[in-house]
């Protein structure tokens, strides 16, 4: 990494504005477009997100709560990350001094820190609905509201342990955003990063693994067991689950793992040399994630997608009366519990005229 990037970051007072430009024009416009096109998706998939909760209260569901704090997360991250690149792309530097960098840098990890955090609870509750549905866990409103409160608070921890002298904040790649200073060469550093990067993504990514692979396990289990006892599977509601689930994983990955290769790579390499934008499109990358989670939830609910396109219209859209067979459906994802309690396997019942 450049050597500026290093001075950057040390303790004495350094303009940010001086940071020398490390693209051609072209370049830093088209990252610049790049984050204008997730900022305006973002806040509006996001915004719709939380208009959608807070006008039909019969949404708020132990379930439903998780996605409502994702959606101002990601919304959160989206104004103090993505939005702000617009402008210093735009003008190939951060040229906002740097409190404000520091500021962004802080922003940026602790939402999307949190959003990650989230989507791991949702993930572990999940796997209690459907793998443990018997079990003396219990999903409720209570309980999703006080684990939301949990991951806040600890990912507040590791946001601010940085601001406290415990690791830092600088910029990073093309020296237009700020977030932590991977390349700090000081044992202090090291221990943050390191705690960090495990604490805040393996973690994180070992429990959705773990989670959502036992959540298709149980799924095709179940199938087995209810087709044994003459019943119906549900193959094409469990196949939309699945693919909810893999779209999850997907996303997950495609905005965070490059992220923390390079992130690592950085800690345990100190010699390596990355140059300044492949190792800003990682970061760049990440802040594309709070895009995505909105979108995969509109897609997988249709009385999400319903209410939605009331808001959108302007009540001109009616949702429609008859209830069609997509809307009967049961969301494994979401109540398996009743579908895994041992009474509800039963075979189809014979037709009568």
């Amino acid at each position: 990494m450049e050597r500026r990037a290093e001075e950057v970051t040390q303790e004495t007072p350094v303009d940010v504005s001086t940071v020398s430009t490390l693209l051609s024009p072209l370049g830093y416009g088209l990252l610049s477009f790049w984050m204008l096109i997730v900022t305006l998706l973002s806040v509006f998939c996001n915004s719709l997100v939380i208009a959608v909760m807070l006008r039909n209260r019969q949404l708020f569901l132990s379930t439903n709560i998780l996605i409502l704090g994702l959606a101002f997360s990601d919304l959160l991250m989206t104004l103090s990350g993505s939005a702000v690149s617009i402008v210093t792309n735009y003008y190939g530097q951060f040229f906002m001094g740097r409190e404000l960098c520091v500021f962004q840098g802080f922003a940026v990890n602790y939402f999307g820190l949190v959003s990650l955090c989230t989507l791991t609870l949702m993930a572990y509750e999940r796997y209690h609905i459907i793998c443990k549905p018997m079990g003396a866990f219990k999903i409720t409103m209570r309980r999703n509201a006080k684990g939301l409160l949990l991951v806040w608070f600890y990912c507040l921890f590791w946001a601010t342990a940085p601001l406290l002298g415990w690791g830092s904040y600088g910029p990073e790649g093309v020296q237009t955003s700020c977030s932590l200073a991977w390349e700090e060469r000081t044992l202090v550093s090291y221990s943050f990063l390191i705690l960090y990067w495990s604490f805040c993504f393996l973690l994180p990514t070992w429990l959705i693994i773990y989670c959502y692979y036992n959540i298709l396990i149980s799924i095709r289990r179940l199938n087995l067991s209810v087709e044994s006892q003459g019943g119906r599977s549900r193959q094409k509601e469990d196949r939309h689950a699945m693919c909810m689930v893999a779209a999850m994983i997907g996303s997950f990955f495609l905005c965070w793992l490059p992220y923390a290769i390079v992130s690592m790579l950085v800690i345990l390499v100190p010699d390596i040399s990355i140059p300044p934008l492949l190792a800003s499109m990682p970061a760049h990358l990440a802040k594309t994630s709070s895009a995505y989670n909105p979108i995969i939830f509109f897609l997988a609910k249709q009385q999400f997608r319903d209410m939605a396109l009331v808001i959108i219209s302007c009540g001109f859209f009616n949702p429609s009366l008859h209830t069609s067979c997509s809307a009967r459906e049961a969301d494994i994802v979401e109540t398996g519990s009743k579908r895994l309690s041992p009474n509800t396997i039963q075979p189809d019942p014979a037709l009568t005229d």
